[in-house]
């Protein structure tokens, strides 16, 4: 009972999650802020709650301390000496309470982005190392949509604003470098911490998300926000993680067919999630 619960928490917060997100680029002024907010509160529900479900109360605390305490001390670190993203500051007061001038829905929404990533590098990998490389460079991708989004929208804004990719010259390399170096540090302390708990059920939530973020923002970017750059990096970005995952499924339906009518029915032999 307590896991359908938590499974029934986790699926509305992903339906209620993408609703808001579809309402982003419809919004302006302070109702955007404020879907900013909600989307990244719902984020780190449906992350936190599909945590729970598969892995426990106790990993789901433990995920959220390390990946949006590391992002807390990342941000509060780079506003103030400009290493390891470069140099950039926030804008005040529009995204709710902060600590050294950092919004503290900017840590949540470590959580909230990195959670589907580090699931599905886990479908693609059972080594350790190749599965912090690839959360590393998801969450890159990831940054390849959510900076030049939240720029555009002045949510924070870089002192370097001329030395970036093309079309995206007002965010710096090294906002990308950075974001790898802290994924990456954060991907070896989950890689730790995953040995606590082992997973059981279904990533078909995260993998939703996932797949949502990739091909959505890609979409929206191109479409309703006016930033075509933006989309082709964040599609390509992403897409290390996404390609290998659409093949898998689509290999992963058809094997499911195929034992559909068998007597002792299993999953696909290999390790990528139940679903």
């Amino acid at each position: 009972m307590f896991s359908r619960v938590w499974q029934a928490i986790s699926a509305a917060c992903m339906i209620l999650l993408i609703a808001a997100q579809i309402g982003y680029p419809l919004s302006s002024g302070a109702a955007r802020d404020r879907i900013t907010v909600v989307v990244v509160l719902l984020s780190v529900a449906t992350a936190l709650a599909h945590a729970v479900v598969t892995r426990g109360a106790h990993y789901a605390a433990g995920f959220l301390a390390i990946v949006s305490g590391l992002g807390l001390l990342s941000e509060i670190v780079g506003t103030a000496t400009g290493f390891p993203f470069g140099s950039y500051t926030y804008a005040t007061d529009r995204l709710g309470p902060a600590i050294a001038g950092v919004p503290l829905v900017v840590a949540l929404a470590w959580t909230g982005g990195l959670y589907p990533i580090w699931v599905v590098a886990g479908l693609s990998t059972r080594r350790a190392v190749v599965r912090i490389g690839l959360t590393a460079m998801g969450a890159v991708g990831w940054d390849l949509f959510l900076d030049p989004q939240m720029v555009t929208d002045g949510q924070w804004n870089w002192s370097d604003a001329d030395s970036g990719l093309p079309g995206l010259a007002q965010i710096p390399y090294t906002n990308y470098l950075g974001w790898f170096a802290v994924a990456a540090v954060m991907a070896l302390a989950l890689t730790i911490w995953d040995r606590t708990a082992a997973h059981t059920g279904s990533t078909v939530v995260p993998v939703v998300v996932f797949l949502w973020t990739w091909l959505g923002s890609a979409l929206a970017h191109a479409v309703f926000l006016g930033l075509p750059a933006s989309a082709r990096y964040g599609a390509v970005g992403l897409g290390i993680l996404g390609i290998p995952l659409v093949v898998w499924l689509v290999q992963a339906r058809h094997e499911l067919g195929r034992q559909r009518f068998r007597p002792s029915c299993t999953h696909p032999s290999r390790r990528p999630g139940t679903m």
